[in-house]
């Protein structure tokens, strides 16, 4: 039985505008699914920056350690995605496939083989015949055009329920550039990225030392700041590729703090935040969509991991798919996540109101407005913990009856 779509996913998705260059296009390889698209290659011009980050999984698959290796390179000519399989502990076998895949697309391309990426995300431990990938590539190329922003999204999609676009302007020294971005998940999510593949290009013309740079503090505040089950993927890969082409002739920039890159920083940061969401959004079985801040920490690594405890505790999550205002397993949340809080300075707020101060209910507590707030698709959960400063923010989704048919049922 197929998933129904997200009662979270956008009511109105982004189209993505050409950007000079840049060619994408898809096939149907038949490698799991029938009648839909499951490859795709991105073309990109000559010149391109690339940066990258990975899983940071001790088993990650074949695919992720070639992405790995080239990106040290700095240079992107193509990239190839496939779904259905992840290609991933598959021994010898894996990574034969890489390389055949590899070598077929720098030829189409003609591209070095330091210039390839290869992306796949699907079922662990079974061996990816490169045959339909390769023919892929070719029927791929063949069509691909500089307009299928929305057609990639789809093919890259293995449990999601909707693709994930996301695109913004950026003003650099006075030139405006686009930021495109396409992004896959829905279940195995966790930082150190989470099961999903995103694939992200500019035209602006930034050196790839200093887009990687960006890309590693972006993530930290967006692709790692999520979860919907706590599982790490084999596959987790975040590609940024900037072109060069709206910025021809222009001064490059020097370094990662140039005043020049304020703004396409900060959109960088939108486009990677809307996209993280848009995963939590798609989490297995979600019905809630669920933002937890920690404050009073330590420092901003202890709030992360107290705001992450709360994010993945099973009990906590299943309260707020069934809409019961049970602000007690957050307590129980905190006390287990192994860093310092203060039983008795400890503040709880949901949804805006103050349910426990000074580490007690608030006196006269009312959970009516708590509850109604339950019954929303957004959750706003608020605690400090009274031991200092740090503080961060994580996003997460509930845990419903349907994850566990939806993982139940994965490889029939």
């Amino acid at each position: 039985m197929a998933a129904k779509v997200s009662p979270l996913a956008p009511k109105v998705f982004a189209k993505l505008p050409p950007l000079e260059g840049v060619e994408l296009g898809t096939a149907a390889a038949g490698i799991k699914y029938k009648g839909r698209d499951d490859v795709l290659v991105i073309r990109l011009p000559e010149g391109t920056a690339a940066a990258g980050v990975f899983t940071t999984s001790k088993t990650a698959s074949a695919p992720v350690d070639l992405c790995r290796a080239n990106v040290a390179g700095g240079k992107g000519r193509i990239v190839v995605v496939n779904s259905g399989n992840s290609n991933a502990f598959t021994g010898k076998a894996g990574l034969a496939t890489v390389e055949a895949t590899v070598e077929a697309a720098a030829r189409a391309v003609g591209a070095s083989r330091d210039e390839v990426y290869v992306a796949s995300t699907g079922v662990i431990g079974q061996r990816l015949d490169p045959a339909p990938v390769i023919d892929g590539i070719g029927t791929a190329l063949f069509s691909a055009s500089t307009d299928q922003w929305d057609q990639a999204a789809r093919a890259i999609m293995t449990t999601d329920t909707f693709r994930k676009l996301a695109t913004r302007k950026a003003v650099i020294d006075g030139v405006t550039v686009t930021i495109n971005g396409i992004a896959k998940g829905s279940g195995m999510i966790q930082p150190d990225l989470a099961t999903m593949l995103a694939f992200v290009v500019t035209d602006a013309a930034i050196p790839a030392k200093i887009l990687q740079q960006l890309l590693a503090e972006s993530t930290q505040t967006s692709f790692n700041a999520i979860t919907v089950d706590s599982d790490t993927s084999t596959s987790d890969t975040l590609l940024l590729f900037a072109t060069g082409t709206a910025m021809k002739g222009a001064d490059p920039v020097a370094n990662v703090g140039d005043a020049r890159l304020r703004d396409f920083r900060a959109r960088l940061d939108e486009l990677l935040l809307d996209l993280a969401h848009q995963v939590v959004k798609d989490g297995e079985g979600a019905s809630k969509f669920i933002r937890v801040r920690v404050a009073g920490a330590e420092s901003f690594k202890a709030a992360r991991a107290i705001a992450m405890t709360i994010a993945n505790s099973p009990l906590v999550k299943t309260a707020i798919a069934g809409e019961d205002a049970n602000w007690g397993r957050i307590v129980m949340a905190v006390g287990k996540s192994g860093e310092a809080a203060d039983r008795d300075r400890l503040a709880i707020r949901i949804g805006g109101v103050d349910v426990a101060r000074n580490g007690e209910a608030v006196p006269g507590y009312d959970e009516t407005p708590v509850a109604r707030h339950m019954k929303g698709d957004d959750i706003d959960i608020d605690v400090d913990v009274g031991v200092g400063s740090g503080s961060a923010t994580v996003w997460t989704c509930d845990l419903t009856h349907e994850y566990i048919r939806i993982n139940a049922d994965y490889r029939s």
